[in-house]
């Protein structure tokens, strides 16, 4: 098993232990009960230029321990006072040390939108998402049938959140695009060995249609990253690693905004 099928079984265990507590329907009633959302997520990845999603985690499977210290909610408003344009919550709690505590704090605390970054499973990790104020949530194309993305960016739609649908290779791509995604991440980092090539992203560009948004993740350590994303078309980029270690974050986004 590769330590993506491990997070993804590990995922199955932690929504069938969250169903004893309240079933899915109980939690579908839950969700719809609430306001449905106006897909604030992407209209803020829809804006002139290149939008920042900064990403809020204490660790991960690659680097282990990233932030010993992690005031999550600080940080998530230091993101906002720097210019971020969204914010992504890591809800995983074995590899990446996540909780749905977190996003929710969060999501009550800042006024920009925020994703739920975790391995969308099952339909369950949506509502979850939603009752937990979350704007958006993450769809991994190798996790999951097309039917099945299908059927969950339904549910998304429903509840008014948008949906990252996340793909590594071409035929990853056109799957999320025959699913009917309307934004499209594709992830530089190879979650089977953990490798990292800044050019996949720029290299799939040509392969999504230019009315879906096309989100560039992982590798972004400088502003030649940066720029390299915009140059190739992406229309928003996904900081994870640099931004938790930087001493000065506000400091660290501007040099990203500056793509030099």
């Amino acid at each position: 098993m590769t330590i993506l099928d491990e997070i993804a079984a590990y995922a199955r265990i932690r929504v069938n232990e969250a169903k004893t507590k309240a079933s899915t329907e109980q939690l579908k009633e839950k969700a719809y009960a609430m306001p449905k959302g106006d897909f604030e997520f992407e209209k803020a990845l829809k804006k002139e230029g290149l939008s920042f999603i900064c990403e809020c985690k204490k660790a991960s499977p690659s680097k282990g321990i990233i932030a010993e210290n992690f005031p999550y909610l600080d940080i998530a408003k230091q993101y906002e006072e720097a210019g971020a344009d969204c914010i992504s919550v890591l809800t995983e709690p074995r590899w990446f040390l996540g909780s749905l505590d977190y996003l929710k704090e969060i999501a009550a605390n800042v006024s920009i939108p925020v994703l739920r970054k975790d391995f969308t499973i099952d339909e369950y990790m949506i509502y979850e998402a939603k009752i937990n104020g979350a704007s958006a949530v993450l769809l991994i194309v190798s996790l999951l049938s097309e039917d099945q993305i299908r059927d969950y960016l339904k549910i998304c739609d429903d509840l008014g959140i948008s949906a990252i649908v996340e793909t590594h290779d071409e035929d990853e791509a056109k799957t999320a695009i025959n699913a009917g995604a309307r934004i499209i991440g594709v992830n530089n980092r190879n979650l089977k060995d953990f490798s990292v090539d800044n050019s996949l992203a720029a290299g799939l560009r040509k392969n999504v249609p230019d009315d879906i948004i096309f989100v560039s993740e992982s590798g972004i350590k400088d502003g030649n990253d940066t720029r390299l994303a915009y140059e190739s078309g992406a229309d928003a980029v996904l900081v994870g690693e640099t931004l938790m270690r930087a001493d000065d974050k506000n400091a660290m986004l501007k040099s990203l905004k500056e793509m030099r």
